[in-house]
């Protein structure tokens, strides 16, 4: 027993099996099993996908349905974690946007206000605020404890997505007439309106140090913006129908995609090339969320699954099966210990 156990404290998780790690036991297990020359590549990667689900096993990351919240009158159209995971936000087909307690699965308020769908809703960095768009036209900001709505933004068509800055002093959102906008939280008004024709964009997302703006397109394309200047950088090409979800890795260094080509890709930041691409959904791939450390990719699917991914690999790690329709979203707590996912079935289910 560890110094840490004695003072009846968890041990720290042990750090992640890198890919180079993996490689070499798997180059170790076939050197022993004497495998010949040209089975070598193959097997390694049959043992590295053991390896990490060894890992996931082994240290509490593999994941069961813990919850089933029934009971909504419509489809759930997304789901986000508050930053200390003991809550989650969801919005609705049916104008309404509602905060659960994680551990108890009980509903804790309703924000009522929008007018027509909800197509996000997500708490700010600090847990203070919820930001949510709609296709009413607008953007609100809500007190999260009371519930009261702080603020209505105006813009002229369907807003399709609405993302804080990872500091919280900044949210950009995407809407129908062809517009980025980039905000500032403290005086709420917009202080960059990228014009985005010829694409339509369907979602953004801010890196890290705030510098640049990554979007999904409806013509298959992702598109890099400087977030200052409004430049348009970089083009990344390689899906092959509408790309519905675009994130920056924690670390700053790739973009993760995901399609209704049923794939998910894995970018290089700095050459702009596909590292990976992630096979094994069957339908249109709805949502991506990756995990606080940078190390797992959760995605849902109108296959009526929720996967969890190794970032660094590629490689699957877990199916989770139990909705009964399409699944529209996914979110990963901040410890990764818990995942969530809505679905047309008009339920939301915790998974832990």
């Amino acid at each position: 027993m560890n110094k840490n156990q004695k003072n009846g404290s968890q041990p720290a998780d042990p750090p992640h099996p890198s890919e180079k790690e993996i490689t070499a036991v798997a180059e170790y297990w076939a050197r022993t099993c004497f495998i010949t020359l040209g089975w070598i590549n193959d097997f390694n990667k049959i043992i590295a996908k053991y390896v990490l689900l060894f890992y996931y096993n082994s240290f509490g990351r593999y994941y069961k349905q813990s919850k089933v919240i029934e009971g909504h009158p419509v489809g759930v159209m997304t789901v986000n974690f508050s930053p200390d995971g003991t809550k989650f936000v969801a919005s609705l087909w049916n104008e309404r946007i509602l905060i659960y307690d994680v551990a108890s699965g009980k509903e804790i308020r309703s924000l009522i206000g929008h007018s027509n769908l909800v197509n996000g809703a997500e708490f700010s960095p600090d847990g203070n605020m919820i930001l949510s768009c709609s296709n009413d036209k607008t953007i609100r900001l809500w007190h999260t404890k009371s519930g009261r709505e702080l603020r209505t933004l105006h813009v002229y068509s369907y807003v399709t997505s609405a993302q804080f800055s990872r500091d919280g002093h900044f949210f950009v959102s995407t809407s129908y007439d062809q517009t980025i906008r980039l905000w500032d939280v403290e005086s709420e008004r917009t202080i960059k309106k990228i014009q985005t024709q010829p694409n339509t964009i369907i979602d953004a997302h801010l890196s890290v140090d705030n510098q640049l703006i990554v979007a999904a397109s409806n013509e298959k394309v992702i598109v890099i913006w400087n977030a200052q200047s409004g430049e348009r950088i970089m083009e990344l090409n390689g899906h092959t129908d509408d790309v519905v979800r675009v994130k920056f890795s924690p670390d700053n260094l790739s973009v993760v995609s995901c399609s209704h080509d049923k794939s998910i890709r894995i970018w290089d930041m700095l050459s702009g090339k596909e590292i990976k691409k992630l096979e094994g959904h069957t339908n249109w791939v709805r949502d991506i969320k990756i995990s606080n450390d940078g190390q797992t990719i959760v995605s849902c699917s109108d296959d009526g699954t929720v996967r969890v991914w190794d970032l660094k690999s590629g490689l699957p790690i877990q199916r989770l099966n139990g909705h009964f329709n399409w699944v529209r979203g996914v979110a990963i707590s901040s410890d990764s210990k818990c995942i969530v996912s809505c679905s047309n079935d008009k339920t939301i289910r915790i998974w832990a």
